[in-house]
């Protein structure tokens, strides 16, 4: 099938090659000039495993082009997918969908009557209904085939998530879409993916309602974490004894210092948002619990780092990590930059190492001491924090570290470190929701 993809940022690349990968024709669509340029190169411009080569590759094959605007060739296409961003709103909870009109607006005079539009991206729910009426109106159709097919794919795996996803849903509400939809995903369907078939409304609130959930769990275990501290438990072998519990499960059950990045936690201030709108907005009220609780892990590192150094004053503070998770560059609402950037504004000097989102850093925030070597990032420093999971971190050597730090203090804000290893090497280790004996 012929296929656009509009917008190609982070989930409109991947869509993108994906959708190339398994034998579509697509033509990727993005008015910024210079990331079409470097797409054209094979560079996504950002860091996800796996995707430049796959990115190439499909270049290579000639199932995947790219172009600044819709021309005549969208007149071919089957299906528009539409990737672009909803970002929160400046000064709101709510979702910016301006991006979704824009597209919508720029698409129509381009559209086949039988063609589909379907969009991707997270949206409050009743927005797809919205789009229908604009697109009928924009292109005079008696009838607009507009689905909602939201994704799932998670930084760090993005391309597999998008190859072999947990389930494709589609919000439909007619045939005809349904019949496209199920053409464009035959080979994933194939494969034995569950593709399940909601009414609009459903599809969007899908997504909104899995990340709801998903923030829901690690707030539940940092909020555990937080007894834990006061009453001398564990909150990690904690979650170990209940995430046996084929009910609750151990997945995302890790306490620490809390989630980030760009859609959990602009998802759920969007969903709190929307359920006001429609005037149930006391049936998430939890969320905002549980967007204070993620928020409170974060000042909870400093407060460790002041009860040991009595104050962070010209101290020196080394940040592991700058993104949110590891394998990704994405610095968006991290809990790692957070922390770094709370340390300095308690008067520390803070260095800040991390593998690939240091360029990002340095853009956005100056006043931080970015270190690209690992080694020299622990010269003199009196505190390390672990704040993001990265493999490097994990399997550091202290001992290759233990001579050039001032003080030997580590707060491992992930729980992912050997800390008898770390104690044989001659550092005092702290760990969120656990009572370490130094």
């Amino acid at each position: 099938m012929k296929v656009s993809v509009i917008g190609l940022g982070y989930l409109g690349a991947t869509h993108a090659v994906a959708m190339a990968k398994i034998g579509h024709h697509v033509i990727g669509i993005e008015p910024n000039q210079a990331k079409i340029d470097s797409l054209k190169t094979g560079k996504a411009g950002f860091h996800e495993p796996g995707l430049d080569e796959a990115l190439a590759e499909q270049i290579a094959s000639g199932r995947l082009s790219f172009q600044s605007a819709h021309d005549e060739t969208s007149r071919t296409v089957d299906v528009h997918f539409i990737c672009v961003g909803t970002p929160q709103t400046k000064g709101s909870l709510a979702a910016d969908t301006s991006y979704l009109h824009a597209a919508i607006a720029d698409v129509a005079p381009y559209l086949r009557e039988d063609a589909l539009v379907a969009g991707k991206s997270t949206v409050p729910v009743g927005t797809a209904a919205l789009l229908t009426k604009e697109l009928s109106a924009a292109t005079g159709f008696a009838a607009v085939n507009l689905a909602w097919n939201p994704e799932f794919l998670r930084e760090g795996t993005a391309l597999e998530d998008s190859l072999r996803p947990d389930r494709l849903v589609v919000g439909v509400t007619n045939q005809r879409s349904e019949d496209l939809l199920r053409q464009v995903f035959e080979p994933m369907i194939a494969s034995g993916i569950p593709f399940l078939v909601t009414d609009l409304a459903t599809a969007e609130l899908v997504k909104a309602a899995a990340n709801a959930f998903l923030a829901t769990k690690i707030s539940f275990i940092n909020a555990m974490a937080e007894i834990a501290e006061v009453s001398g438990a564990d909150a990690s072998a904690l979650a170990q004894a209940i995430g046996y519990d084929e009910r609750i499960g151990n997945k995302f059950l890790r306490n620490g210092v809390g989630f980030g990045g760009g859609c959990l936690p602009k998802d759920i201030r969007a969903l709190m948002a929307r359920a006001e709108e429609l005037g149930v907005g006391e049936s998430v009220a939890y969320l905002k619990e549980i967007d204070k609780i993620n928020i409170r892990r974060r000042d909870r590192v400093i407060a460790l780092l002041e009860a040991e150094l009595g104050t962070l004053k010209s101290k020196r503070v080394l940040v592991l990590g700058a993104a949110f998770k590891p394998d990704s560059d994405d610095i968006r609402d991290s809990p790692a930059l957070e922390i770094a950037l709370l340390a300095h504004r308690a008067g520390a000097e803070v260095i800040i190492h991390d593998p690939v989102s240091l360029p990002g850093v340095a853009i956005k925030h100056p006043e931080l001491n970015g270190q690209a070597d690992l080694t020299k990032a622990f010269d003199s420093v009196e505190a390390v924090v672990l704040a993001t999971e990265w493999k490097e971190y994990r399997e550091l050597d202290p001992n290759i570290v233990s001579a050039v730090v001032s003080n030997k203090l580590i707060v491992d804000g992930r729980n992912v470190l050997d800390v008898a290893k770390w104690q044989q090497a001659g550092f005092r280790v702290l760990a969120l929701g656990r009572t370490i004996q130094n």
